[in-house]
């Protein structure tokens, strides 16, 4: 069933699927999900027949079986042909594929990795050429099951002041055509109301735009050489017969829609491919109490794989500046577009939809939707590449403004997975890892900050000296042979600061005066030393003192550091300069 709802046409009954392999064996047709067909010529390959052949063979299997758009088999016959060559070029030739060895697999991966062209091809090739029963035993499955990561992406994200010149320019360029557009909509729908006068030249205005929206040209006279030029009374009304006052004032242009395109990239994410297939979104049936339409719009993405092709974005028009504006917009700015193309081919529902200079032109994608009359559909890579040269971009604004807008503005994935998501878009941008670079810095302060307040003093707390206690550098020890690190000798083999840390220590108040004084030590220390150092060195012992002084209290610690003896400082500073340790 199409778009509009129309029940599509059965294929006859002994109708199957055309081969992918010609007679010739030599041949292959590719016919996408369109069933629009591709043909490759496996004998232009620089190597032996055979090797042609079992090539031919296993493109086709995946013609058959995997793949729906000509794109990928486009990209795998150029990889294929990269592999020819290579082979062409050594020494001894292999003439089939029993004849590639490992040693042959490794050279060809030794000469491609450097560049992530390289690599794609090893990947791609690979993956085709283990398909071949001759080459699922021996060395040469270890070679060609090589597992290739990606190269970093040096493609980044604009800039904030890059991506809003390049979001100025596109609004500029559509909102100028939308509201020309708009203007002469207004004045067709008054002459058809029947609002001017005969011989005004409003009516004949009207007229022109009636047949200009119903047919998508104008009447044209022949002249003796056989040039066409457009017809007097038109040219005289118009005010001339070129483009920008005559169809344009219906449709939009090849620029304008490119244009359009920047901005639902912009706004949406949305890539090349997804805009071109992108059928006219639809208001649900009710849009509410508000009356704001909600749009719902159906999305194609061929790369998700089959059976995950298809998504639905809703998006609602609530006012300037809100998400679904801009569909509104689009919709107004391409609405004779798309009525004259149902007209001339019923059952076509393209969103995006322009009129052409040129008519006569034709492409050879046949992936893109195909031209109706004078309209056309989408935005192609040259549609984009040729918009970015003559707006200083520098060349398609598309997947550095797709990037920009995922990784960097919404932070979120939109037609592919989460995977990709991150791999392609998030991890490789500058521009991301230089917004994390605080993030993570504070996230890492946080967990020290954490896992400071979870070291606590573990040494006991006593109101005197128990005279069966040894004493220590920082607390009395109630059982060194029980030490959690004794020494090799028996006895206690830890450093004076772990007392603190462990539970035979015991803490009174005649030790609270040196602790106090190596509280203040390590504090001083932390302004001259690196972070990283004295975390390292000291910041356990500084985090067990001071949840001794937060035990003890503000008042008996200001009584502690009053009562702090010379001998208190000569035994820190035998404990800081490592003197005391065992």
């Amino acid at each position: 069933m199409s778009a509009r709802g129309r029940k599509a046409s059965l294929p006859p009954a002994d109708h199957s699927r055309p081969e992918s392999l010609a007679f010739d064996r030599l041949t292959v047709r590719h016919y996408n999900s369109d069933g629009r067909v591709k043909e490759y010529d496996f004998s232009a390959l620089p190597v032996a027949e055979p090797l042609q052949r079992s090539l031919a063979a296993l493109f086709a299997a995946r013609c058959a079986s995997s793949w729906t758009r000509h794109g990928t088999s486009k990209s795998v016959h150029a990889h294929v042909a990269g592999f020819a060559t290579f082979l062409s070029q050594q020494e001894q030739p292999p003439r089939d594929l029993d004849e590639i060895s490992a040693a042959l697999v490794k050279r060809w991966w030794l000469s491609v990795r450097t560049t992530a062209g390289g690599r794609k091809l090893f990947s791609s090739v690979t993956l085709l050429l283990r398909g071949d029963a001759r080459l699922q035993t021996g060395p040469v499955v270890e070679e060609l099951a090589r597992r290739v990561g990606d190269l970093p992406s040096t493609r980044q994200s604009f800039n904030e002041a890059d991506f809003e010149q390049v979001k100025l320019v596109a609004r500029r360029m559509f909102r100028a055509a939308l509201l020309r557009i708009e203007d002469n909509a207004r004045h067709l729908e008054r002459w058809r109301g029947g609002e001017f006068t005969s011989d005004s030249r409003e009516r004949e205005l009207g007229e022109a735009l009636d047949v200009l929206a119903r047919t998508g040209a104008l009447p044209h006279t022949r002249g003796p050489a056989g040039q066409t030029t457009l017809a007097g009374r038109y040219r005289r009304v118009l005010g001339g017969a070129t483009s920008e006052v005559t169809w344009q004032r219906l449709f939009l242009s090849r620029r304008e829609a490119t244009a359009l395109g920047v901005l639902l990239m912009a706004e949406y994410g949305w890539n090349l491919s997804v805009i071109d297939r992108a059928v006219t979104p639809r208001a649900t049936a009710d849009p509410g109490m508000d009356g704001h339409p909600t749009y719902r719009i159906p999305l194609v993405k061929y790369r998700r794989g089959a059976g995950r092709h298809y998504e639905t974005e809703n998006v609602t028009d609530s006012g300037a500046g809100s998400p679904g504006r801009l569909i509104t917009q689009a919709l107004r700015a391409t609405r004779f577009a798309r009525v004259l193309a149902d007209r001339l081919a019923p059952g076509t529902d393209h969103f995006v939809a322009w009129r052409t200079h040129r008519a006569d032109k034709t492409t050879g994608d046949m992936e893109r939707p195909l031209p109706v009359g004078p309209i056309r559909f989408g935005v192609s890579y040259d549609d984009a590449r040729d918009w970015g040269k003559k707006e200083g971009i520098g060349g398609s604004p598309f997947q550095r403004g797709r990037r920009t807008v995922l990784a960097v503005e919404r932070g979120e994935r939109a037609q592919h997975s989460q995977e990709t998501h991150d791999r392609t878009y998030v991890l490789p941008d500058q521009r991301v890892q230089a917004a994390a670079v605080p993030v993570i810095a504070a996230g890492a302060a946080s967990a020290v900050r954490k896992a400071r307040e979870a070291v606590k003093l573990a040494a006991m707390l006593s109101e005197v000296r128990d005279p069966a206690h040894a004493e220590t550098a920082t607390a009395d020890c109630s059982d060194a042979d029980g030490s959690p690190v004794p020494a090799p000798g028996g006895g206690c083999g830890a450093s004076f600061l772990l007392c603190l840390a462990c539970t035979n220590a015991r803490v009174h108040a005649d030790h609270h005066p040196r602790l106090g004084h190596l509280h203040q030590a390590l504090t001083q220390m932390r302004s001259v030393l690196p972070p990283s150092a004295w975390e390292r060195d000291w910041g356990d012992t500084h985090a067990r003192l001071e949840d001794l002084k937060n035990t003890i209290g503000d008042g008996g610690w200001r009584h502690a550091l009053a009562r702090i003896t010379d001998a208190d400082r000569e035994i820190v500073d035998h404990l800081l300069t490592g003197e005391l340790n065992p």
